[in-house]
């Protein structure tokens, strides 16, 4: 202590003289005082960080004049008081700690907050992720500790506001199958990427979907919205937010007109960030989809129905996505055993084989566009994306013609 106090005194006389004595002998009262006056030098200030009492460290903690190196001291505090003050302190100091400039006192403040953020005391890691969550220079391990506190008033803030939360760290949350309420926050933030988007879909957590879908920051990608759609035919609850999401394609739209309401049909209609010639084939696909699922007879079978659109020159590759869109896979099945002239038992085989190449060769055959090839791989086969073929170009098959001669052959369709 004494040769601690040289040093001190060597500094600056004129300001220790004064204070020296009271820092070894005066009141609580007097050191308390010295703790909470901004001109006190730090390094009288960081010995006062050691005080006996609470409220002398608690004001050493509070004031902007101690040095970032007591933040190791106070964290370990047995003051809950002293540590919310200090855990407020850091956090309006963080802006001012780039890493660039002021690394090693960024890593003494960071080294505090780790601490603080395992604090045993639930009101000082809430209070701790209430600050942070609006802070995007939040040091990352920090707020990644946060996010995966199991109290929620701790958690919560961080996994919803949170911009310094990377996405390694909410694709890891999100894995460990979290409470509802922890994959809604993070579905709800400002921005949700689309890797995080999609993990908040694969969790299958119902109400955080439609967060998600909600949410105008979410990016979804093509493939990400078609599995939304594939999974919506059991959530009502998502079709008119669905609906309205920027990034419905007409495809998407063809795909969601299949088995919503009039109401969400309705929506979909009347949407004016459609052109023109998009808005007048999405009227068509509603109207027509709602015309497939009207049976022609109390009885109508498959094979009846089929009977009925080709007997009407109408069994179009449109029809055959509405019949994707309503999962009737035994109509789409003798569809194209009908206009591939394949046995329907051939067809079954090559639409089950797992692979894209046998369903393109197939579309081929009974002259679909490679749409229809696109959408019988993904709704009826159930592949894949990495294992989807699409379509050179835009529209062309991307089979050379020796190629699907080959799978033809191989399912012993007879090509003569």
């Amino acid at each position: 202590m004494l040769s601690f106090l040289k040093k001190l005194i060597g500094r600056d006389k004129k300001v220790y003289e004064k204070q020296k004595t009271l820092l070894i002998t005066g009141t609580p009262e007097e050191r308390q005082k010295i703790a909470e006056d901004a001109g006190t030098h730090p390094e009288a200030l960081y010995y006062l960080a050691k005080d006996t009492d609470p409220n002398v460290r608690r004001a050493v903690a509070v004031n902007k004049s101690t040095p970032v190196q007591a933040s190791a001291l106070l964290a370990n505090d047995k003051s809950t008081d002293v540590r919310l003050a200090l855990a407020a302190r850091l956090v309006e100091l963080l802006p001012g700690l780039s890493e660039e400039k002021h690394s090693q006192l960024y890593a003494y403040a960071v080294q505090a907050l780790g601490v603080l953020a395992q604090d045993e005391v639930i009101k000082i890691r809430s209070a701790l992720a209430s600050a942070l969550k609006d802070h995007a220079k939040a040091p990352p391990k920090v707020v990644g500790r946060l996010a995966r506190d199991v109290e929620r008033e701790v958690s919560e803030p961080i996994l919803r506001f949170c911009v310094a939360l990377s996405d390694e760290d909410l694709l890891e949350i999100l894995a460990d199958h979290p409470d509802s309420w922890a994959i809604s926050a993070v579905a709800a933030r400002p921005k949700v990427s689309a890797p995080v988007s999609d993990a908040v879909v694969n969790t299958g957590d119902v109400p955080a979907g439609k967060v998600l879908i909600r949410n105008p920051g979410a990016v979804f990608t093509d493939e990400l919205l078609h599995k939304i759609i594939d999974r919506a035919r059991d959530y009502p609850d998502w079709h008119e937010d669905i609906a309205v999401r920027r990034e419905l394609s007409l495809d998407l739209a063809r795909k969601l007109a299949g088995f919503v309401s009039q109401k969400v049909l309705d929506v979909l209609e009347k949407r004016d960030d459609f052109d023109p010639a998009t808005r007048a084939e999405i009227v068509e696909i509603v109207k027509r989809r709602i015309d497939f699922n009207r049976p022609g007879g109390e009885a109508e079978t498959s094979e009846s129905k089929i009977e009925r659109y080709v007997k009407a020159g109408n069994l179009t590759p449109g029809i055959i996505t509405d019949a994707l869109a309503w999962q009737d896979h035994k109509f789409v099945l003798l569809a194209l055993a009908h206009l591939s002239k394949i046995h329907p038992i051939v067809v079954e085989k090559m639409l089950g084989s797992g692979s894209a190449k046998p369903i393109i060769a197939l579309c081929w055959k009974a002259k679909q566009p490679m749409r229809v090839a696109l959408e019988l791989q993904r709704s009826y086969a159930r592949l894949q994306p990495k294992d989807f073929m699409y379509a050179k170009g835009g529209t062309d098959y991307p089979m050379e013609p020796g190629e699907i001669k080959w799978q033809l052959e191989f399912y012993g369709v007879d090509l003569s």
